[in-house]
């Protein structure tokens, strides 16, 4: 089986995570990672476009095949939310325009694929994504986060799930 390069995005504004992975089905393989900051000195639209050139980059460089992005949680105040929820358009939109079919999946989701458990603490998913991807040193949560989605969409698409979709006739 051929592998599949997946592109996992954690939005945010002032930081977006994102973190590359291989996986043949059975088996992951860390590319890369890292994280795309804005100046939190410009203006909104100018923060934006800085994490949609930087995503554009990122995705010219290491060409993935599939991307996943976490969705948006809402938070006490609604500015924040907004804010959070403009981030996550331009990390929906920039693989989108390389032509990828972008997954979005929940908090509770990605950390129940990662880790077993739906609500597993931040410490946790990064010791998983230690153990997933050995000999990685990987700095950052919000990359980290980033590894977790890439890694949620690989277990998502594994020879589990493409032996059900052919079942199914898909």
């Amino acid at each position: 089986m051929a592998f599949t390069r997946i592109i996992g995005l954690d939005p945010g504004l002032q930081a977006t995570g994102w973190g590359i992975v291989e996986s043949d089905g059975l088996r992951l393989k860390h590319v890369a990672h890292g994280t795309v900051r804005s100046d939190a000195e410009r203006s909104l639209s100018a923060r934006l476009l800085m994490l949609h050139d930087g995503l554009m980059e990122i995705l010219d460089e290491f060409t993935p095949h599939a991307a996943a992005v976490e969705e948006t949680f809402v938070n006490k105040n609604p500015v924040s939310t907004l804010k959070l929820g403009q981030a996550r358009g331009i990390c929906l939109l920039a693989p989108a325009l390389r032509g990828l079919v972008v997954m979005e999946y929940a908090p509770n989701h990605i950390k129940k694929a990662v880790v077993g458990v739906g609500h597993a603490g931040k410490q946790q998913v990064a010791a998983m994504i230690a153990t997933l991807l050995p000999g990685v040193a990987i700095k950052g949560a919000d990359a980290i986060d980033a590894l977790a989605v890439a890694i949620c969409h690989a277990h998502q698409r594994g020879p589990g799930a493409q032996r059900l979709a052919a079942a199914a006739g898909r």
